[in-house]
């Protein structure tokens, strides 16, 4: 439908939301995301059965984890549509870009951003030394 949404937001299409493995949702979050989002089917009408049902248990058990490690749980949510709702996909794609506005930047990007400022400064100085 050619709707806009926020440059910011990059879409990976796979087949289910239930391939999506706890590991890849972190994994965005250690790379530098500030906040995940899936958007599945409508429950009941997987095309994989229970694929969404699965995703949805998974989500909700990552946000509580992401609430103890304090990047925040609000930074994961999980939509359901269907191929045909396009200005629902448009507006929670801007609900979420606004909620992450909102959080600030991920705690974890903060933090690789030191490690990389610090990794660079060692760099200099090995090469000033040499």
């Amino acid at each position: 439908m050619r709707l806009p949404y926020q440059s910011s937001i990059k879409i990976i299409r796979i087949p289910c939301t239930g391939k999506v493995d706890a590991l890849h949702i972190m994994r965005s979050f250690e790379k530098g995301a500030d906040g995940v989002y899936l958007v599945g089917c409508r429950e009941g009408d997987c095309h994989f059965n229970q694929g969404n049902f699965r995703a949805k248990a998974r989500v909700e058990h990552l946000q509580k984890l992401l609430d103890k490690l304090g990047i925040g749980g609000q930074r994961l949510q999980m939509y359901n549509l269907s191929s045909s709702d396009g200005p629902m996909f448009a507006r929670y794609a801007e609900e979420m870009h606004q909620r992450i506005l909102e959080a600030g930047p991920s705690p974890v990007r903060l933090a690789l951003q030191k490690v990389k400022k610090r990794q660079s400064a060692k760099e200099q100085a090995v090469g000033a030394v040499l």
